[in-house]
C-alpha cells in the first residue's frame, strides 16, 4: 500500500474521484508495492483502483487510453526507497571517492527497477526468484553488470558470497526472452585475458537475448588506502584486450549478424589505435558506456564543419578536456582553425589532481582542477567545458563548486557543450 501524495488535475484518477491522501491498495486486483507494479497493472483502458480513505476501502474505475498514466503522484519516483548495493566490488568507484563530499555521492544503488526505467546497470545479487519471475512476467529488458561468468572469480571481484550463484539469473532471463545489455568492468590480472574469453564465450551462448555487451577499463583513483590492489591498463594490455574482443566480434558477426561486444573508446585511446569507423558501432547500443562516443563526435563535427560559415572575426577561446580524449579534441579544433583564420582555440588537457592522475576522462574533471590549472593564463573570451563534468540537470561539479564559481575565479564566461559534434562546433564559433 502506497500513500498518494497528489492527483493531477484533469487526469483519469482525478476524474473518477481519487484524492490526495488516499492510500493506493490495488490496481485491477493486483496489490501495488512499487512503480513497476503501478505501471504494469494500470496499462489497460479501464482500470479498477482500490484505495483506503479514512480507513475505509473504496473502489473506483478510471477510463483512459492504453498505457496513459493514471495521474497519481507519490512521495518518491519508485514509490518506495532505492535498493542499496550489497556488494563490495574490488573496483567500486564509490569506495575510492575522496572523503567529505556530499552524502548522495556515496550511495550505491543496485536496483533492477532503475535498470528498466533509467538504464542503470545491476548485478542481480540482491534479487530473489520472485523478482526474476516478475521481470519475466512484465517482459522488462534490463542492463546487467556481469564482469565475469566464473562463479568463484565473481565472488572474489564483487565481495559477495552469492555473486557466483546469481549468474543463473542471467541464463534464466535470457532463456525467457528478456533482452539484456551487459557490461564488464575489466581489471588487469583479474578478469582480462583468458577470463575475458571465458565470459564472452559463455555470454555468446545466450545470444541473441544478450543483445549487447560493453567492456570498459577499470578506473583507479588515488584514494585506495586499504583497498584491493588494482592495476590500470597500459598500451600493451589495452591492445591485447581489443584483440580478444575483436576475435569474438568476428565470431558473433558470422553467427548472429552483430558484433554484439564492444570495447569502450578509452581502450582505443590507451592502445594508441585509430578509432573504428561509424559502422563498427552498429546502432550504438552501448553509447552511454562510452562506446562510440568519440567516433560519433568526430563524424558529427566534420559534417558540421563542411557546411559551416564564420564571419565573427578574431575569436580566442579555450576548450578544457581530459587527457584521454585530448588528441581527438585537439584534432577537431585544429580543423576548425584551419578553415577559419580568425579562430584561435587553446585545447587544455586538465590533469586530474582531485581524483588522481590515473583518472583521465573528461567527465570526472572538477572545478578545483579547472581553476588551479587555468588560473593566470590567457584563456581568451570564453571557456568551453563538457556537460559531462556537471551533475545531471545541474551546474554543479563533483567537488560541489558551480559553474559560476569557476567563472568568477577565472574571470571568464563558460559555455557547456553536449557530446555532439554540431553543438561543439556551434560553441566554438560562438553561435
Amino acid at each position: 500500500m502506497v500513500p498518494i501524495k497528489s492527483v493531477i488535475s484533469g487526469s483519469p484518477a482525478s476524474d473518477c474521484g481519487i484524492a490526495e491522501g488516499d492510500i493506493l491498495v490495488s490496481v485491477n486486483g493486483e496489490i501495488i508495492n512499487d512503480v513497476l507494479d503501478y505501471m504494469y497493472y494500470s496499462a489497460d483502458v479501464n482500470v479498477e483502483i482500490v484505495v483506503l480513505r479514512n480507513g475505509e476501502e473504496m473502489k473506483f474505475i478510471a477510463h483512459k487510453d492504453e498505457y496513459d498514466d493514471l495521474g497519481l503522484e507519490f512521495d518518491t519516483f519508485l514509490m518506495d526507497s532505492k535498493r542499496r548495493c550489497s556488494n563490495k566490488c574490488v573496483f567500486c568507484f564509490i569506495d575510492q571517492m575522496p572523503p567529505n563530499m556530499r552524502e548522495t555521492l556515496y550511495f550505491k544503488d543496485d536496483d533492477a527497477r532503475l535498470s528498466f526505467l533509467q538504464g542503470n546497470y545491476v548485478t542481480l545479487t540482491n534479487l530473489k526468484d520472485e523478482d526474476i519471475d516478475r521481470i519475466i512476467k512484465m517482459k522488462l529488458n534490463i542492463n546487467v553488470s556481469v564482469h565475469t561468468t566464473n562463479p568463484e572469480l565473481r565472488v572474489k571481484m564483487m565481495g559477495n558470497r552469492f555473486a557466483g550463484e546469481k549468474l543463473k539469473y542471467i541464463r534464466r532471463l535470457a532463456e525467457n526472452g528478456i533482452s539484456l545489455n551487459c557490461q564488464i568492468v575489466c581489471c588487469p590480472d583479474l578478469n582480462d585475458g583468458e577470463e575475458l574469453r571465458r565470459t564472452l564465450r559463455d555470454l555468446g551462448e545466450l545470444m541473441p537475448n544478450i543483445s549487447s555487451l560493453a567492456v570498459v577499463p577499470v578506473g583507479v583513483t588515488k584514494f585506495r588506502e586499504n583497498l584491493f590492489p588494482l592495476k590500470t591498463f597500459d598500451k600493451e594490455r589495452a591492445r591485447e584486450t581489443i584483440d580478444i574482443i575483436e576475435e569474438f566480434q568476428a565470431e558473433f558477426l558470422e553467427k548472429y549478424g552483430t558484433r554484439a561486444v564492444f570495447p569502450s573508446d578509452e581502450f582505443f585511446l590507451t592502445a594508441e589505435r585509430e578509432l573504428p569507423e561509424m559502422d563498427y558501432y552498429e546502432d550504438f547500443p552501448q553509447f552511454e558506456n562510452g562506446v562510440g562516443m568519440l567516433r560519433s563526435l568526430i563524424d558529427e563535427f566534420e559534417n558540421a564543419l563542411e557546411g559551416a560559415e564564420y564571419d565573427g572575426g578574431e575569436r580566442h577561446i579555450t576548450v578544457a578536456t581530459g587527457y584521454c580524449p585530448y588528441p581527438v579534441i585537439k584534432g577537431l579544433c585544429e580543423k576548425a582553425e584551419n578553415k577559419f583564420s580568425g579562430l584561435k582555440i587553446d585545447v587544455m588537457p586538465i590533469r586530474n589532481d582531485f581524483f588522481g592522475n590515473t583518472i583521465t576522462v573528461t567527465g570526472l574533471i572538477t572545478a578545483t582542477d579547472l581553476i588551479s590549472q587555468l588560473k593566470g593564463r590567457d584563456n581568451g573570451t570564453e571557456l568551453l567545458i563538457s556537460q559531462s563534468m556537471l551533475m545531471q540537470n545541474s551546474d554543479i561539479f563533483l567537488d560541489d563548486k558551480t559553474v559560476s564559481d569557476v567563472e568568477n575565479a577565472l574571470d571568464i564566461k563558460i559555455k557547456t557543450t553536449q557530446n555532439d559534434g554540431y553543438d561543439l562546433l556551434d560553441a566554438i564559433l560562438g553561435i
